[in-house]
């Protein structure tokens, strides 16, 4: 995999996780809320309108164009599987900007997550 193969797979990755954290960052200034028939306008209206989110939404679409542009270089039996980083990437955010726990258990599963990525790219 040359770097530029692989700089393109990791910013999507990165990208992605970036995306999830300002998701939940727009939904936790919402609170949680019921999916209802009644409340679908209102709390549609109030997820639209969260800067949070909106920038979920554009990372998504950014790395959406990246990840196409990775694909475009190496097997998907490679690069799919580096999408597993965004889990490490967002337990330790999310820990970080949300106080999220991080156990021992999900920490042995983040080492597992790692050990296994690094075994993969190593095969490419």
């Amino acid at each position: 995999m040359t770097p530029i193969t692989l700089f393109l797979i990791l910013f999507g990755v990165f990208l992605n996780a970036i995306a999830q954290l300002l998701l939940k960052a727009g939904v936790n200034t919402i609170g949680a809320f019921e999916f209802s028939r009644e409340n679908i306008i209102p709390v549609g209206i109030k997820l639209a309108t969260q800067l949070p989110i909106l920038g979920g939404l554009t990372c998504y679409v950014i790395s959406v164009v990246v990840w196409i542009l990775g694909l475009s270089r190496v097997d998907v039996s490679i690069a799919y599987p580096m999408l597993s980083l965004g889990y490490v990437l967002n337990a330790f955010g999310a820990w970080w900007l949300f106080g999220e726990a991080l156990s021992m258990q999900r920490m042995i599963g983040i080492g597992i997550i790692i050990i296994g990525v690094y075994v993969l790219a190593r095969s490419a």
